[in-house]
């Protein structure tokens, strides 16, 4: 670094912090919080669904003539995963 050099790194910002710390460029800053961002809102999505879903899979609704069908409850998964998918791809887009 004192030949005027810039010194850029990537890293998990877990166990290489430290060498991140002192480049001129650390890669895995942005990277990491955009990453994180992600993961609150797949997990956000994956509880909503499964609060709605497994309840009225399991029957709860039946009284009321409201029973999801097996076949349905696959189709639903799938577009949870799906969506959980898609939303990871966007990540790619955003950095």
């Amino acid at each position: 670094m004192s030949r005027g050099s810039i010194v850029a790194t990537t890293g998990d910002g877990i166990n290489d912090s430290p060498a991140l710390a002192l480049v001129d460029i650390g890669i895995v800053i942005s990277l990491a919080k955009a990453t994180f961002k992600k993961m609150l809102q797949n997990l956000v999505w994956a509880t909503a669904y499964n609060v709605f879903a497994v309840p009225l899979a399991a029957g709860v609704l039946y009284k009321l003539g409201i029973l999801l069908i097996p076949t349905a409850g696959t189709e639903f998964m799938s577009l949870s995963i799906l969506i959980v998918a898609i939303n990871a791809k966007i990540l790619k887009m955003e950095t």
